[in-house]
């Protein structure tokens, strides 16, 4: 599935095609563009702080246009339901959505079912919903998702972000398998009535134990198997990253992207709230935490996440999440030192690896 899907019929036999060459209907060749996307949800919230960014030249640049200028074709946003003071909500996500269509590049978004972070270890239902006996839910889940895909019509949608155990806790915890079945499948059933052309992806954080989800969940009318991967979290060794994938493929039946990775170029940091990373013990030897060592870690996940037919591409996750709040902000960035831009706002050689 790498760079072309061919989709050839044979409806002619060798000997009429002699007879009546004329006829021949030609073969139909669909290009699909290999995922080469960044999660850039923060990037109202920069804009607004007045931070000045700039392109690998120097020059002053929005983000979003050093994201089409350096060869990202996708942009991955995330969509919180009533959050507060709008951030990620969907108006904001909106707007921006259209920018990012507007420059040519694809929307992937990523619906998180919750007023905030959803992940393996939290997935809060919405306040609006939480009186909601089961059948009112899943008419909540199918209105919302309806509502959110007719307002945007995203090229890749998430049902849950990160859906390891479940989402909509409690009544999607897997825990109920088949309820939790039932509210992925309303999320499913509005998308493709919004908006067929939709890829819809589901969403699991790291490798182990995902053959398990993914053969649990396997009835369901999804496109994409949509993979977090993360050393810190989810191993060391890229070689079985790999091969976990390729297996997955085969056992569902369906193409894997890698839908959140990133990487250091420095332990140092640009503010004062703490970093997620900043151990050698977090990251992977062979790759420092440097401008080059970040740059030939994401070079690697994208051969990895590209040169087999299984695979159809990568993000990149917080790649815009600089520290805009402040060089004394301790509510600023956790992530500053593994963006894609220095802590001079430039940006860095990693973006090689989108090209």
């Amino acid at each position: 599935m790498k760079n072309l899907f061919l989709v050839i019929l044979l409806v002619l036999t060798f000997g009429r095609c002699k007879k009546d060459p004329d006829k021949i209907k030609p073969i139909r060749v669909e290009t699909v563009a290999i995922i080469k996307g960044v999660d850039a949800s923060y990037l109202p919230q920069i804009r607004k702080s007045k931070v000045v960014t700039f392109n690998r030249e120097g020059q002053p640049e929005d983000m979003l246009l050093t994201f089409k200028n350096e060869g990202i074709n996708t942009i991955r946003l995330r969509l919180w339901k009533e959050a507060a003071n709008g951030e990620s909500g969907l108006a904001e996500v909106a707007a921006l959505a259209n920018e990012i269509k507007a420059l040519g590049m694809k929307v992937w978004l990523t619906i998180h079912y919750s007023d905030t972070w959803a992940d393996p270890g939290s997935q809060i239902k919405p306040k609006q919903w939480g009186n909601a006996d089961f059948v009112a839910l899943k008419d909540s889940v199918y209105a919302y998702t309806a509502l959110v895909v007719s307002t945007i019509a995203p090229d890749y949608i998430q049902i849950g972000n990160e859906i390891n155990n479940g989402f909509i806790y409690p009544e999607g915890s897997r825990n109920y398998l088949n309820q939790m079945k039932d509210l992925i499948n309303q999320g499913i059933k509005a998308t493709r009535e919004a908006n067929p052309k939709t890829k819809i992806m589901i969403h699991f954080a790291g490798t182990e134990n995902a053959s398990a989800f993914f053969g649990s969940v396997s009835e369901l009318d999804f496109d994409l198997i949509a993979l977090s991967y993360y050393p810190q979290w989810h191993g060391k060794d890229l070689v079985k990253l790999s091969s976990e994938m390729e297996s997955l493929s085969k056992q569902i039946n369906k193409p894997v992207v890698i839908a959140e990775t990133s990487y250091p170029f420095t332990f140092n940091w640009n503010d004062q709230t703490h970093n997620v990373l900043g151990l050698q013990e977090q990251i992977l030897n062979e790759y420092p935490p440097s401008a080059q060592g970040q740059l030939d870690y994401l070079k690697e996940i994208r051969r990895i996440s590209t040169s087999s037919k299984s695979a159809l591409g990568f993000c990149y996750w917080g790649a815009e999440w600089i520290a805009f709040r402040g060089k004394n902000a301790t509510d600023g960035s956790s992530w500053e030192n593994q963006a894609l831009w220095d802590f001079n706002n430039k940006a860095l050689p990693v973006f090689d690896a989108f090209h």
